[in-house]
């Protein structure tokens, strides 16, 4: 079973930006989808962006036109690039990697990264 390891989290000020990484602990099937999640407290889980087959990319509302998903050729890092940082994105970002169709529950989980966002 494939591990994502996320790094990249921190803390900044309202309107910096960061960039995280997910690294896939083997080499993955170009099909995988590969995505971020946000967990802020006493809130439930929360897709942020996704990554499919082809290069298509999703993302939340919330987060369009300041957020960026991409992957690397290889296909196992998947990075989320993050813009204009509000404090309303603080929360513990997570990596999911799954079968592509499949639903993130299906999928593996990284262990998190905190995004703290200072105002």
């Amino acid at each position: 079973q494939v591990h994502p390891v996320e790094s990249g989290g921190g803390l900044v000020q309202a309107g910096e930006s960061l960039r995280l990484t997910c690294a896939a602990s083997r080499s993955i099937h170009s099909t995988y989808t590969m995505a971020w999640y946000r967990q802020a407290p006493g809130k439930q889980r929360e897709v942020v962006a996704s990554i499919i087959y082809g290069g298509k990319t999703y993302y939340a509302d919330s987060v369009k036109g300041r957020f960026t998903i991409s992957r690397d050729n290889a296909g196992n890092t998947v990075y989320l690039q993050m813009n204009m940082l509000k404090p309303e994105d603080t929360a513990v970002y997570y990596c999911n990697i799954r079968s592509r169709g499949a639903p993130a529950d299906s999928g593996s989980w990284g262990q998190g990264t905190q995004v703290t966002v200072s105002s």
